[in-house]
């Protein structure tokens, strides 16, 4: 079997798009109470290695001042942020 090669094609610089094609503020609407946990970190573990930055999914973490801060309106709790943290600094805990 044969893998599949598509052909070259030349193409011009402005055909290439220069942003997303998402409009900003995708994230428009809070949490509706469904996140059954939520990321807490704990400020004298962290490192300030910005994974969990990187790896969430809805970009709710953000650094400010040397502290991570979570945007708890627009976190699922998903809990990708207390996985991929190899500090130990963010732990989930039940939503009350």
């Amino acid at each position: 079997m044969k893998p599949y090669l598509r052909e070259k094609s030349a193409f011009s610089f402005e055909e290439i798009p220069e942003k997303t094609c998402f409009e900003a503020g995708y994230l428009v609407t809070k949490n509706s109470g469904w996140r059954r946990a939520r990321p807490v970190i704990d400020k004298d573990k962290c490192v300030m290695c910005l994974q969990c930055y990187l790896y969430c999914p809805d970009g709710v973490i953000s650094e400010s001042d040397n502290n991570i801060c979570i945007d708890y309106d627009f976190c699922k709790g998903c809990g990708i942020c207390g996985k991929i943290c190899k500090a130990g600094a963010i732990k989930m805990e039940a939503e009350v």
